[in-house]
């Protein structure tokens, strides 16, 4: 909330403390998230993840709004994030690399400002055609199954010509459950093809979003599916 806090909830990891977000402060120049470290790990010890140390996911309660956000750390523990963000309720997703351990995205939520709280329930429904045009930029996805359990892969057709390297890959997906509660980790098939690997364990609707640089800029391209039990 702007002048005030938001008090995040603890990150565990196989049952120990690793970072814990403990607040969450917006001002005037952005956004400053504070954390620290437990049993003797370090929050320095993060690995450069897709280029990065630290990528922080925004969606709003409608999942409509989606910030894919990189802060800089500005002391121990503590990272800056250079983004005034409107009223609302959202949810945040750290996606970091903790060295030599294991980490598990759980969504945070918090409250920016005083927004008016929706009395419209709007449910996700799954697109009818998985193509989406951003300022005149057409991408279109094929899956090769909308099924649990099954590996698949995330196919983006697009105008190849105009495309170079975004966090080490060809773009950058991430794939939510219709509630913001499970965040799946979608990992590219190579560094040369707009192809991703991913896999469903529930049913139900998913948003993804995928990220592409093209001609030097990022566009956010969002697909809304229905994911069905394995047969």
């Amino acid at each position: 909330m702007f002048g005030g806090y938001a008090f995040y909830e603890s990150y565990l990891v196989e049952n120990q403390q690793v970072v814990a977000v403990e607040q969450l402060r917006t001002d005037g120049d952005g956004v400053h998230e504070n954390g620290e470290e437990g049993h003797g790990n370090d929050a320095h010890e993060l690995v450069i993840n897709h280029e990065k140390l630290l990528h922080f996911i925004i969606v709003d309660e409608h999942q409509e709004k989606y910030y894919h956000l990189h802060p800089e750390r500005i002391g121990k523990g503590e990272f800056r994030i250079g983004k005034i963000l409107p009223n609302g309720f959202y949810k945040a997703f750290i996606d970091i690399k903790p060295k030599q351990l294991v980490y598990s995205v759980e969504p945070v939520p918090f409250v920016v400002g005083n927004p008016v709280v929706s009395v419209d329930n709007e449910e996700l429904k799954p697109d009818d055609q998985l193509i989406q045009t951003v300022e005149g930029e057409t991408v279109k996805l094929n899956m090769s199954s909308f099924r649990t359990n099954e590996p698949v892969s995330l196919k983006f057709d697009l105008d190849r010509t105009k495309l170079t390297p975004y966090l080490g890959a060809m773009g950058h997906v991430v794939i939510l459950d219709e509630n913001a509660q499970k965040y799946l980790h979608v990992h590219p098939s190579n560094g040369e093809e707009p192809i991703f690997e991913t896999k469903f364990s529930n049913p139900g609707l998913y948003k993804i979003w995928a990220d592409f640089k093209q001609d030097g800029k990022i566009r956010t391209f969002s697909y809304v599916v229905a994911i069905a039990e394995e047969k």
